[in-house]
């Protein structure tokens, strides 16, 4: 449920958001003509891109190029609430308080493809943080000359951060989306507890042009298949690793070890326990 929600604008598009809610809250995150810096205040982000998925805690950030996201804001070890401040980046703004002169590494397209990166906690960012949280307390203050240099500012601290190879790439590419097929999306989320909506959302698809697109490729249901694809890794972890039978269930992306556990003796008719031990015994007479 959401607590507190914050808006500052330039030129008529949302430049800063701050949101306080109370965690688990999940949505889509389309973004086909913007990027985002995202700080964590309080809780956890679970961002998942078309290929990538990457989880911050409070005093971490994280940079978005423009692309298809869902994400899950979580509640932490530390914190039942859930706070995070906002950046956005639109190409037509970046032109406008340029003057048409955007600086090299904004321009420089390089070949790298990253479409998020995560920042660790800096102590630049932290202080920014907390000025653009006093301008969210004294909307008073705020004037588009500040808004213009705070906007500056934010793009010339992520270019000095420690990471700053992989942010200037995503730099780079903000506003060049990268272009993923089908299969590539889906491959890159075999092993996750990923729902079909969530899939959905990544293929801009609506559920039911998702679905019947998975059958046509794949010549099955979307759950059908992908549960497949999870039992067919955990019979290899089952025989090669020495992990637990809960760690195999969260490694092959189920939701808990229950779940795991009958979804594998349906598919082969003993647990994933007893499996095991079987081949276990076989090896070693």
């Amino acid at each position: 449920m959401v607590q507190d929600y914050k808006t500052i604008d330039l030129f008529g598009k949302l430049l800063f958001e701050t949101i306080i809610l109370k965690p688990p809250y999940k949505k889509p995150n389309l973004m086909p003509n913007e990027a985002c810096f995202l700080y964590i205040l309080k809780g956890e982000y679970d961002s998942i891109s078309e290929t990538e998925r990457l989880r911050i805690e409070a005093g971490e950030s994280l940079l978005m190029k423009c692309g298809n996201y869902t994400c899950n804001m979580l509640p932490s070890a530390s914190s039942d609430t859930y706070q995070a401040l906002a950046v956005h980046f639109y190409p037509d703004i970046l032109l406008k308080i340029y003057e048409n002169k955007l600086p090299d590494f904004l321009t420089q397209k390089l070949p790298l493809d990253i479409g998020m990166s995560k920042l660790n906690s800096d102590i630049l960012i932290r202080k920014y943080i907390e000025g653009i949280l006093f301008y969210f307390q004294t909307p008073k203050l705020v004037t588009e000359e500040i808004l213009i240099l705070k906007l500056k500012e934010i793009i010339l601290l992520l270019n000095q951060t420690k990471n700053a190879p992989a942010i200037r790439n995503i730099l780079s590419n903000l506003f060049h989306p990268t272009s993923h097929s089908f299969r590539e999306i889906i491959k890159a989320h075999f092993y996750e507890n990923i729902s079909l909506e969530e899939l959905a959302i990544l293929n801009n698809q609506s559920l039911s042009t998702f679905k019947r697109e998975f059958k046509k490729i794949y010549n099955a249901s979307p759950a059908t298949y992908l549960r497949d694809k999870k039992l067919e890794r955990s019979l290899k972890l089952l025989l090669s690793s020495n992990l637990r039978t809960t760690d195999i269930a969260y490694e092959c992306g189920f939701s808990n070890v229950s779940h795991f556990s009958k979804s594998f003796k349906g598919k082969y008719g003993i647990s994933p326990t007893a499996y095991k031990l079987n081949h276990l015994d076989k090896s070693l007479s």
